[in-house]
């Protein structure tokens, strides 16, 4: 009988009850000799670990004592040190392997091991039944939550924790990542330019249906982070959904050879309206659309053709894919939820979060508020690379703004700063000198009054979208046109691009 033989007396009782007919239990999934196989190769030539070592950890191995002798192995290797039955025995101490000792089951380890051709193969069959494993807990932990579950805790809490831990198990140790060839890269960047040169106005990203902004950013791109900053009262939320309906509003789509659709222009939109209700974003967007002021809308003080319009305006966008989602004070954890599950359903191709401080971030975190935004934003730019859409997040400005002489916002002036500065591709503040001017307004018929008015008739239905660090092009100012009672943005009619007078 040999070493390997003994030693399963521990190491194999797992594979001997679940062979039995009458168990009156299952046990979870598990390969100890491919476990076994693979630990040797690795012994005997330690360039098998780098097969593995991308994918596979220790907590992948079923048996504990397999667990141990990967991670000293890594480390070892890790360290530039050779891993040998040899080398090893001395961090694993003593254990009773059913009368073999830990020299002799290592050395038993190296003798029946698999080629280093194999490695590989070892390595995913350890991986995948360690994912079968997981996925029985979770069904454990979904059947008993159902049973015992707090008062406090909904049904919809409960499926979205079992999503976002169903996610995590998808995307921890997926071994399809690594290196990629440089020429496949160049493939991905060559189609980028075709998709461009096809869309409406020859832009890498989508059009934001604002044609200086566009020129300035070449739209929004896939998997950005844009952050729309600026003080309360000008105008961010607006700048948001205004982009965020031209898009949905030019959505086109053709069919690939599978049947599903593929977006050609426009996009699908989700919007996380944090502060507003549904009603109150669909009444800014009816108000932008049929021209009618929305505290008119409110109170119903319309003429009949304005309600026409109204009307007119509200049967248009039936139709475009817009999706809002009004919970208020959600986490980072149950947006990134919402959101798969929006592209999975409905598909999406720009994401609006509005806005990123009524967002919280996991439990865990305590009361530190910074450690808190910068969780926040990374799970944002995380969430734009992997749906592979623009996210665009509105933040608030610290006050330190109202207390310099120009008012106009920089990059120091966002709050809790750092984390979305870091982690933002974009980052653009909304500026309206027209705001902090009409609140200066001096005694009439001064010298003082007449300055003023002149000032505030330059300013007048304009506003500043302050470009402020973008990674793929040039910073700087674009003007836009702001009518306020509409909280519409559009293009400035600049005096050189207007027709010749007569």
């Amino acid at each position: 009988m040999s070493v390997m033989d003994h030693a399963g007396g521990r190491l194999s009782l797992i594979a001997k009850q679940s062979s039995g007919k009458d168990a009156s239990f299952r046990v979870a999934p598990h390969n100890i000799e491919a476990e076994q196989a693979l630990l040797g190769a690795i012994l005997i030539n330690n360039d098998a670990y780098d097969r593995v070592s991308d994918f596979l950890k220790p907590d992948h191995f079923s048996e504990e004592l397999h667990r141990r002798i990967f991670e000293i192995a890594s480390q070892l290797i890790r360290a530039g040190k050779v891993a040998t039955p040899v080398t090893l025995k001395t961090f694993l101490g003593d254990h009773d392997l059913g009368g073999v000792t830990i020299p002799q089951y290592l050395a038993r380890l190296a003798a029946e091991a698999t080629a280093i051709i194999n490695a590989e193969d070892y390595g995913r069959t350890v991986y995948d039944l360690a994912i079968r494993r997981d996925l029985i807990l979770i069904g454990e932990d979904i059947v008993n939550g159902a049973y015992d579950a707090p008062v406090e805790l909904t049904p919809r809490d409960q499926i979205e924790e079992a999503e976002r831990k169903l996610y995590s198990i998808a995307e921890s140790g997926r071994y399809d990542g690594g290196f990629q060839r440089f020429s496949d890269a160049l493939t991905t960047a060559v189609d980028m330019a075709a998709k461009a040169f096809e869309r409406d106005g020859q832009l890498s990203g989508i059009s934001t249906g604002m044609t200086d902004l566009d020129r300035q950013l070449g739209g929004l791109q896939a998997s950005d982070l844009v952050i729309i900053a600026g003080r309360p009262g000008m105008g961010k939320t607006a700048l948001a959904t205004n982009i965020a309906f031209n898009i949905a509003k030019a959505y086109e789509f053709r069919a690939k050879p599978d049947g599903s659709p593929e977006t050609i222009n426009g996009g699908i939109v989700g919007f996380f309206s944090l502060e507003m209700s549904c009603e109150q974003l669909a009444t800014r967007v009816i108000a932008e659309q049929s021209a009618v002021a929305s505290y008119k809308i409110r109170r119903g003080d319309i003429t009949e053709h304005e309600f026409h319009r109204i009307a007119e305006a509200a049967r248009e966008m039936q139709s475009i894919p817009f999706y809002i989602d009004q919970t208020g004070g959600i986490s980072i954890a149950q947006l990134t939820a919402r959101a798969r599950r929006l592209k999975r359903q409905r598909g999406l191709d720009l994401l609006v979060v509005d806005y990123l401080q009524l967002l919280s971030g996991s439990k865990s975190k305590g009361e530190n508020r910074v450690q808190e935004l910068t969780e926040i934003t990374t799970g944002l730019k995380a969430l734009a690379k992997e749906l592979a859409v623009p996210v665009v997040a509105l933040s608030q400005l610290s006050r330190q703004v109202e207390s310099r002489d120009d008012k106009r916002p920089q990059l120091s002036d966002l709050r809790e700063s750092g984390s979305i500065e870091q982690d933002a591709d974009v980052v653009m503040f909304v500026y309206r000198e027209e705001y902090y001017l009409k609140n200066k307004q001096p005694r009439e018929g001064s010298e003082e009054f007449l300055t003023w008015q002149s000032d505030m008739e330059r300013v007048h239905g304009r506003a500043e979208v302050i470009i402020g660090k973008q990674r793929h092009g040039p910073t700087g100012t674009v003007e836009l046109a702001f009518e306020a009672e509409m909280t519409r943005f559009s293009n400035l009619a600049q005096e050189d691009h207007l027709p010749a007078h007569h």
